[in-house]
């Protein structure tokens, strides 16, 4: 049998040793060099980075000019996951949306796993996926919480031991059932062996996701919690790691980000009949011939 692939960096080996991990959206390789590259100086000495990236679902079926509908398999989308690891170190934390039938979950774990990916992330809908964000205004349903918790056991079982980690992501507040709800399908999500909690939220002022963290903390004190802040975006990774998160995913910024630039270079081109005008907002041409090594 192929053995799992042991990256630099550990996902497991980084949650022991950091309070709370940075993690953000790529979807190709030159996203995943800017991920890896970006640091910011904060003081003398000091320096801020990301710790890991995030293969969302969303941005991998988008920038194919796909739906959000859970339509890209691991198989389709392992071939990026390998680009990126030519060029980049980071642990990667992979969206498997529901994660399928458990049976095919199962397998699915082993090829992520032997790929080198660090953590996956199950939510636990079923059906036809829609995305989180729309909420109530369109049909989403959640598993049960026993079918839930046997996809979780299945998946552990098919890893190597201590091997990838399973994440599992509660939509009951997406789903508007309730902080009560959230907390009994979380614990026995945790009890089932979850190696991570994520619990999602699309109110802006971010009040449940932090009543959440304080009420599972009693519980769990030491099970990881990760969180999305796209609705939430006003609160800072410092407020949510004193909140009691470990892992704070910025999900699909990169992609969000690079549609407006291209998006106004190509309506500018348009307008003006010339590039000139929008040379400003492109990198130069020498620039881009640096970027990569042995390019020149």
């Amino acid at each position: 049998m192929q053995e799992a692939v042991v990256r630099p960096g550990n996902l497991r080996a980084l949650l022991g040793t950091l309070r709370c991990l940075r993690v953000l959206e790529v979807h190709s390789p030159i996203s995943a060099l800017l991920a890896e590259q970006s640091r910011l100086e904060t003081g003398p000495g000091q320096w801020v980075a990301y710790d890991a990236i995030w293969s969302s679902s969303l941005t991998d079926s988008t920038q194919r000019g796909l739906p959000d509908i859970e339509i890209l398999s691991p198989s389709n989308r392992l071939q990026g996951i390998r680009e990126i690891f030519d060029v980049c170190d980071l642990p990667m934390i992979y969206d498997a949306d529901t994660g399928g039938k458990p049976e095919h979950f199962a397998i699915h774990v082993k090829m992520l796993e032997r790929a080198g990916v660090g953590a996956v992330v199950i939510e636990d809908k079923c059906g036809l996926k829609k995305n989180s964000l729309f909420g109530t205004d369109v049909t989403q349903a959640q598993e049960s919480i026993e079918a839930f918790c046997q996809k979780i056991r299945l998946g552990r079982a098919s890893r190597s031991p201590e091997g990838m980690m399973i994440i599992a992501r509660c939509e009951s507040l997406i789903l508007d059932r309730g902080m009560d709800e959230a907390m009994e399908r979380c614990l026995a999500y945790a009890e089932a062996g979850a190696d991570g909690i994520m619990i999602h939220s699309r109110r802006k002022d971010g009040e449940e996701v932090l009543e959440f963290a304080r009420r599972f903390r009693v519980h769990y004190p030491d099970v990881p919690l990760v969180c999305v802040p796209t609705s939430y975006a006003h609160l800072s990774f410092d407020q949510l790691q004193e909140a009691g998160f470990n892992v704070v995913i910025y999900a699909n910024h990169m992609l969000r980000s690079a549609y407006m630039a291209m998006k106004e270079v190509a309506t500018g081109i348009l307008a003006h009949g010339r590039t000139l005008e929008v040379e400003q907002r492109c990198l130069g041409i020498d620039e881009i011939l640096d970027l990569i090594p042995g390019t020149r």
